[in-house]
């Protein structure tokens, strides 16, 4: 009997547009989800050139007016994969015509938005995911399986850097990026949102956080192109210059919720050598393990419960069958890669359609991330303990 078919419209047509489309259209091909997703539209910016999303990613339409695509009658998942201001709107209206949603992070640019998106989800009763992309690594999935089995035993610390290095240079030009009215915040809302995710997935909440954050380099040239009318996205710089308003560097302690762990974090882009640097580690009474997304097919272990003579930190090879995801792709020690995390993701979400609790981070989990952020920022101009 054949499945099911849901169509897709994707929203947003740049970096993570390519991502999604990849995700969408391997998934089917390694894995056996309940539904069958359809590549129906993707959809840009006005005036946008959206042939590359028909003739290379595999999308059947392609549209300038996000509006008309939401509200399609043929539409089943929105999937939003535009600059964040444009997340609430999109998603608001998605919901509003019973489409079911997924969302890149972070979810919105302020804690407020973020619960009207959740509200707007609620309200209509429609599936929805927040992309968290490093969940479904499957070397973060075990992880996750060894917290919760209590074979680290109780969680003194979590640690995660995430360091980049992509506008150390000062003649990196002005982009969105670094404009709060389109992004909301710098360095902590594009990549801290993904560690502190990783903290509240893997061993609890932050409840209290105590920042600092610096804007190093505080003005920036403007570039000559514009894009959906957003100035300074790519191009030669006009010589004209631009105030950057949001942080490259965050830093911030924890404390987890309801227990006595200590969380330690850091988002920056002005890492040198560091281009995708996503690293945690997590210390407790039995053991420790250590995960860096650059070469997230392998974490490394250590027991305690090891004899003496043998204690260290051993190599997991997270590629092995076994592990989560893996064995719908290649042989034993046959690496995986960070598009392939994107296919997990829809995967789950396929399932998660069928299923009264799906297993990925939904809106709700997205604006307990975005709690935190806010608090964060609130921390680092107070100079004192904020709660979230």
């Amino acid at each position: 009997m054949a499945k099911k078919t849901v169509n897709v419209a994707m929203i947003g047509a740049a970096f993570m547009g390519k991502t999604h489309s990849n995700g969408w259209r391997k998934v089917g091909m390694f894995f056996d989800p309940p539904y069958t997703p359809v590549m129906k539209v993707a959809c840009g910016a006005p005036g946008e050139d959206m042939t590359v999303a028909k003739e290379k990613w595999g999308w059947e339409e392609v549209s300038n007016n996000w509006e008309e695509v939401v509200n399609r009658p043929d539409i089943d998942i929105v999937d939003i994969c535009t600059p964040n201001w444009l997340h609430p709107p999109v998603a608001i209206a998605a919901a509003k015509a019973g489409k079911a949603i997924v969302s890149e992070k972070p979810l919105s640019n302020s804690l407020a938005e973020g619960q009207a998106m959740l509200d707007a989800v609620k309200k209509a009763r429609v599936a929805n995911m927040c992309g968290f992309s490093y969940r479904f690594a499957p070397a973060v999935q075990k992880i996750k399986q060894m917290i919760t089995k209590g074979e680290l035993g109780h969680i003194f610390h979590f640690r995660a850097a995430y360091q980049q290095d992509w506008i150390v240079d000062p003649n990196f030009p002005m982009v969105w990026r670094l404009k709060k009215k389109y992004t909301g915040s710098g360095a902590l809302g594009d990549i801290g949102a993904h560690i502190t995710d990783l903290c509240h997935f893997l061993v609890g909440d932050v409840c209290e956080v105590a920042s600092a954050m610096e804007t190093f380099i505080k003005k920036r040239q403007v570039p000559t192109s514009n894009v959906g009318g957003i100035s300074g996205t790519s191009g030669k710089n006009t010589g004209k210059m631009d105030t950057v308003d949001v942080d490259d560097a965050a830093v911030y302690l924890g404390r987890i919720k309801g227990a006595n762990t200590l969380a330690t974090f850091e988002a920056t882009r002005f890492a040198p050598g560091r281009r995708n640097y996503n690293t945690i580690e997590i210390y407790g009474s039995e053991g420790s393990v250590l995960w860096n997304q650059e070469d997230m097919n392998v974490f490394h272990y250590f027991s305690r419960k090891d004899p003496g003579t043998l204690q260290g930190f051993r190599k997991v090879q997270a590629c092995d069958p076994g592990h989560a995801y893996v064995g719908n792709w290649w042989p034993s020690g046959h690496i995986i890669g960070y598009e392939h995390l994107f296919v997990h993701e829809m995967y789950e979400f396929l399932c998660g359609l069928k299923a009264k609790k799906g297993n990925y981070p939904t809106f709700e989990d997205a604006v307990k991330c975005q709690r935190v952020l806010e608090a964060v920022e609130k921390a680092a101009s107070s100079k004192k303990w904020e709660k979230v």
